[in-house]
């Protein structure tokens, strides 16, 4: 088993939660450019490179990512900011999403070289984090072909709904951003996006399929317990 350190940030704004994912994702790549340096000079470091699994809630805000489009973002920046709701372009890839308060929103960064070398398996591993989640609670969660995320129903156009968008940013190995999971979250946000880019498809939540609202400990629970499993690792 891996050891991964976990944090639990609460809520945080996207900026601060951002600012800390840069920090631990530099630290980790001067580490490992540090033990490849061939001068003589440098002396090994004993101490292996430190995995940090992050969960978080933040307040109102739309990311965009590497190969959005700004037409995806349908409202004015003037009624967003009278909304309350931050915009950030970003280095993950994948399109516009939202963020707020009682979606999940998960950021591992962790050193693949740790666990494997392959982009896609590790986007299929977060998603199978979430499907297993959701089947704790009676949900078929789901991969739609071509395009990253949780699903239910993708194969029906008539009813595919996103429960849960993912964008990744990778250095050297070492993953930032990751997932987020509506659970009780406020869906009318997504109606000023294009969520993910993706037209003629809605979203969802934990809250919608179920018809309840859940208590987000207990669901954050499910989630680090299926990470642990899926990534073999060991929370700390």
């Amino acid at each position: 088993m891996i050891p991964v350190i976990f944090e639990d940030l609460g809520n945080m704004s996207y900026q601060a939660a951002w600012d800390y994912q840069e920090q631990l994702l530099k630290q980790k790549v001067e580490k490992k450019s540090k033990a490849f340096a061939v001068s003589s000079e440098v002396e090994p470091d004993p101490e292996p490179i430190a995995h940090h699994f992050l969960l978080v809630e933040h307040p109102p805000v739309y990311t965009l990512g590497k190969s959005g489009k700004m037409e995806h973002v349908l409202i004015s920046e003037e009624d967003r900011n009278a909304k309350g709701i931050e915009f950030f372009k970003i280095n993950r890839g994948g399109d516009i999403t939202f963020h707020g308060p009682q979606q999940i929103v998960g950021y591992p960064i962790i050193d693949l070289e740790q666990f494997y070398t392959d982009i896609g398996k590790y986007l299929r591993n977060l998603e199978e984090v979430i499907i297993l989640t959701m089947a704790e609670y009676g949900l078929k969660g789901d991969r739609s072909p071509g395009e990253t995320g949780v699903w239910l129903d993708p194969d029906d156009i008539t009813r595919a709904r996103k429960i849960c968008a993912m964008g990744i940013r990778c250095s050297r190995w070492v993953t930032m951003h990751g997932f987020a999971f509506n659970v009780n979250t406020d869906l009318n946000y997504f109606n000023y996006i294009v969520p993910c880019g993706i037209e003629n498809k809605t979203v969802t939540s934990l809250e919608k399929e179920l018809g309840y609202p859940l208590p987000m400990e207990e669901v954050k629970e499910k989630v680090k317990r299926n990470f642990e499993k899926v990534f073999g690792a060991v929370l700390q």
